[in-house]
């Protein structure tokens, strides 16, 4: 592969993660928050493969592998946007953190979905998209060397949504809408700012979005779809028996952050939870940024499969 440049070196592994909540970092200042559009001109490899999963337009993504010859430990990238396609926001921004996965041995496939605005979006749409995506994963195992027991789930924004939704998928019921077969087992699942509790997140992602994508995409407010609330969202399919990493900012908000995770521990899975101040909702996923030094650690314990 070709060398992937990043604006400052990777940090080595953190000591430990014993902890369910780790120290604040110092954060970035004011003048140095970075928007989507940032962080989809930072440097990347080229994927290896784009894969279509689908036949829609959106339903595609990029296969990233490392060096070596595995079987690799692969990562499924689900980028955010709002759930719409009025945001601008794809698979794009979220190829630096894909590509610096894969330079650190993690094969990535870094996948698009249809948003609101899109034909065939919202419900049931763009859930079947996610889960058809990772369910992709299968297929392709059958021509790369990836190791379909270490399979994690990396989610930004509303692909943080879409992880949480993932890793919980295959305890829907059998004639769930969103379920769509027999789900692919993750192993870990990585939400980094976005909603694991859609009824209590919608307020503040709609004041960051400056539309009400957790409606739209659900098809109206919770006391207009229970049912579906009931099953798209990540708290009310807990316990999903899956590893979580919970990264709260601004639209996972600090204290939604604790009691989602607290959900999490009182259904009996574990859960890493980092608070990050001053961190703005992309600089943890910009390599070279403080906050992606902070994170950039725990994010391969996870994608590694390591305790």
């Amino acid at each position: 592969m070709k060398p992937i440049l990043l604006a400052a070196a990777l940090t080595g592994l953190v000591a430990a993660c014993d902890a369910a909540h780790l120290p604040d970092p110092v954060g970035e200042t004011m003048s140095t928050m970075l928007g989507h559009e940032d962080v989809r001109i930072m440097p990347r490899t080229e994927p290896d493969a784009v894969i279509a999963y689908g036949d829609a337009p959106m339903q595609m993504g990029e296969l990233r592998l490392p060096d070596g010859d595995g079987p690799f430990p692969i990562a499924v990238v689900i980028h955010g946007g709002c759930w719409t396609r009025a945001i601008g926001a794809t698979q794009e921004y979220m190829a630096p953190l894909a590509a610096a996965l894969t330079a650190e041995g993690i094969a990535t496939w870094n996948v698009s979905y249809r948003q609101l605005g899109d034909e065939g979006a919202g419900w049931p749409g763009t859930f079947l998209d996610w889960g058809r995506a990772v369910d992709h994963v299968r297929i392709l195992a059958q021509d790369y060397p990836l190791d379909l027991d270490r399979v994690s789930v990396f989610g930004h924004s509303a692909g943080a949504h879409a992880a949480l939704f993932a890793a919980a998928r295959h305890r829907l019921p059998q004639d769930s809408e969103i379920r769509d077969g027999d789900p692919l087992r993750v192993q870990a699942a990585v939400a980094i700012d976005g909603p694991g509790d859609l009824a209590r997140g919608r307020d503040a992602a709609a004041a960051i979005c400056g539309t009400d994508g957790i409606a739209g995409v659900m098809g109206g407010l919770p006391d207009e779809q229970p049912g579906r609330y009931a099953q798209g969202s990540p708290v009310a399919l807990l316990p999903s028996g899956v590893r979580q990493l919970v990264v709260a900012s601004v639209i996972m908000p600090h204290g939604q952050g604790a009691d989602y995770a607290a959900a999490v521990r009182a259904n009996g899975d574990d859960v890493t939870l980092i608070a990050m101040e001053n961190a703005g909702h992309f600089n943890m996923i910009a390599p070279g940024t403080s906050s992606w030094d902070e994170v950039m650690p725990v994010y391969l314990q996870f994608a590694r499969m390591q305790p």
